[in-house]
């Protein structure tokens, strides 16, 4: 573990008099809280191995902040994000968490399928990649032997396995994403229409809490995948931003003799003036000439990307396109995701129409049996008349109480048909 760690560690300083430095206590950062973490490391060749390293060296390894690296810490939950930074592009997509540099993919130990998956289909892609570059220079110099032409360096070579190392991972990665949330929407789509169809034909509260609960997925899926989406868009409507993930050109321009000039005699401008002196030795100088120097090398290098995507607006196609790619697939998703939105708030406007009728419905019936109600209280006022204790000539006739009873039904009859017209005539029920 210990030659591990050594190995992750960037080359130790020397001192004015060629001893190294003191190296720093790993342990000791343990105990303060910066604890090991299982990492998985799959370099350019494809091969992988789990190691174990710690938040500092991990900081130093990557030249990343301590911010960048918790987006990657699963006890948080963040937003997705792409970043760009100086010698590496953090990532951090729904289960893919990792940090991608010109030669490794260190990737969060986790025993999702996503991330066994992503760590699979890179490897397979860069061993497939390499055995398809040394068939290419096979072929190519049979073909220089036999004066043929080469018409894929003719025509150019779009293929994405030519593409540089950190693209490669990066498309794996939105890859990965992308398919994760398209599998989650297609899981949704499945079980919401035909839920959404029985509810259109039977209301009831089962059906009910079930599309509520639907729904509140449904919301916070859009919102994951929405995240996803505009962080792509965000990072295609931004050329410097994309040039900033161009770490295997930096990487190469950083170790070329003529870059390692420009560092010693200092950068010279598009006006041929000397904007940055030569360097100061770490060692010698203050702690803010340090500050200084590492400020200047940091905008150099800013500089460098920036004035070599302005010089050349062609060096970030090939990333702007596969960006584009990945995101006509989110945006596909997306749609699927507003679609069965849409067909959630037309069911639920479907069910509001439903029991609007219904409740008139009740309306209306209410309002019937009110009438009817105050049409049988006129038999009940004649009773009472009659079940009075007085006496009166109009008893002694034998067929009194049934023209009672006749001219009662009668007047009740008038009575409920005039309510009727009335109701009909103000458009108060259909009759």
């Amino acid at each position: 573990m210990d030659d591990l760690k050594e190995r992750l560690l960037p080359p130790k300083p020397l001192s004015a008099s060629g001893r190294p430095f003191q190296a720093v206590d790993v342990s000791g950062l343990k105990k303060r809280g910066q604890g090991l973490r299982s990492w998985i490391r799959v370099d350019s060749s494809g091969n992988s191995q789990v190691i174990e390293v710690d938040k500092f060296t991990m900081m130093r390894r990557c030249d990343l902040p301590a911010r960048d690296l918790r987006l990657l810490d699963p006890l948080f939950v963040y937003p997705s994000t792409i970043l760009g930074r100086e010698k590496a592009i953090v990532v951090n997509l729904e289960q893919i968490r990792c940090i991608i540099t010109a030669d490794e993919v260190l990737l969060l130990n986790s025993l999702d399928t996503y991330v066994l998956q992503y760590v699979v289909e890179l490897q397979r892609r860069l061993q497939t990649a390499g055995m398809g570059e040394l068939w290419q220079s096979e072929g190519t110099d049979l073909n220089r032997s036999r004066g043929s032409r080469n018409y894929d360096n003719m025509f150019g070579n779009t293929s994405p396995d030519y593409l540089p190392f950190e693209f490669r991972a990066l498309e794996v990665a939105l890859e990965t994403a992308c398919t994760f949330l398209d599998s989650q929407a297609a899981e949704l789509e499945i079980e919401a229409y035909p839920l959404l169809d029985e509810l259109t034909s039977k209301i009831s509260t089962l059906n009910l809490e079930r599309a509520r609960r639907l729904k509140s997925r449904l919301v916070a899926l859009t919102r994951r995948v929405q995240k996803v989406r505009d962080e792509i868009e965000q990072l295609m409507d931004d050329d410097g931003d994309m040039a900033e993930m161009y770490l295997t050109e930096k990487k190469g321009r950083m170790e070329s003799p003529l870059y390692g000039e420009q560092s010693i005699l200092g950068y010279r401008s598009n006006d041929g003036t000397i904007s940055v002196s030569a360097p100061v030795s770490p060692v010698s100088s203050p702690p803010d000439s340090r500050k200084l120097e590492k400020c200047l090398s940091i905008a150099r290098s800013r500089h460098e990307s920036m004035r070599s995507s302005d010089s050349n607006p062609e060096s970030i196609e090939e990333l702007e396109m596969l960006l584009e790619a990945y995101f006509v697939v989110i945006d596909s998703t997306l749609n699927k995701l507003t679609s069965l939105k849409e067909y959630i708030d037309d069911t639920e406007d479907f069910i509001n129409i439903q029991l609007d009728n219904v409740r008139n419905q009740l309306i209306q019936f209410e309002l019937l049996l009110t009438t009817a109600t105050f049409v049988v209280a006129i038999f009940g006022v004649v009773a009472g008349i009659f079940g009075m204790n007085f006496e009166i000539s109009f008893f002694e006739y034998p067929h009194a109480f049934k023209w009672v009873l006749i001219i009662t039904g009668v007047t009740g009859a008038l009575i409920f048909a005039g309510f009727l017209w009335f109701f009909k005539h103000r458009r108060l029920m259909p009759l």
